[in-house]
């Protein structure tokens, strides 16, 4: 995963690309589903401490798109594994229903543009926290009209900002391209080049 440009590639997605792609969604739903839980009461918590605040602990509801991004690699990755997580989370159960569903298109919309930008081709700490981050974003805008954030004070959506871009950019970015660097190390990568990175690196 070093921040270095990747060369050009076919972007066509293979079967292992979408299999691979499920599996994390899946997984990444899980792990939403769990920080429902947990993550939305410290949410609650710190909120009531400083209004916007609870943002902090957003970060774990972004990591989808930003592990798809960094393992597949593809066009349209990081919005799959992230829409993907949002629907499973969702059957699971949570407090938010369909609701849920618009998040992962915003969060994983998000991340996605982050990776365009870079072409898909440079997938270092940096640009993961970047993509984390944007997300993070997506995320905002979208709580403003399903929120009603829109009707809440500047000083709130200032604070709830910048609080979800921290997050997204630290629980999102550079957690995702930790665990993506650790699940290279296991093997289970190799037929990827994120794999692939990691053996260079090694050898």
């Amino acid at each position: 995963m070093a921040d270095t440009p990747t060369p050009a590639r076919v972007v066509r997605w293979r079967v292992v690309d979408i299999v691979i792609a499920a599996v994390l969604g899946v997984a990444c739903g899980v792990i939403f589903f769990l920080w429902n839980y947990t993550g939305y009461f410290a949410f609650l918590a710190l909120d009531s401490l400083a209004p916007g605040l609870g943002g902090l602990f957003a970060g774990p509801w972004l990591l989808g798109g930003v592990i798809g991004g960094l393992v597949i690699r593809k066009p349209g990755a990081a919005l799959f594994v992230e829409l993907l997580a949002a629907i499973v989370s969702a059957l699971l159960g949570n407090v938010w229903g369909i609701g849920t569903l618009y998040s992962g298109v915003a969060q994983g919309l998000g991340a996605e543009l982050v990776f365009a930008a870079f072409a898909y081709r440079r997938f270092g700490v940096a640009p993961a926290a970047l993509a984390g981050a944007v997300s993070a974003l997506g995320a905002f805008v979208l709580e403003l009209f399903t929120a009603g954030n829109l009707a809440r004070t500047l000083e709130f959506n200032l604070i709830y900002l910048s609080s979800l871009l921290v997050s997204g950019a630290v629980l999102a970015g550079v957690l995702g391209w930790i665990i993506v660097r650790a699940l290279a190390a296991t093997g289970v990568l190799d037929r990827f080049a994120a794999g692939r990175e990691h053996r260079e690196r090694t050898t």
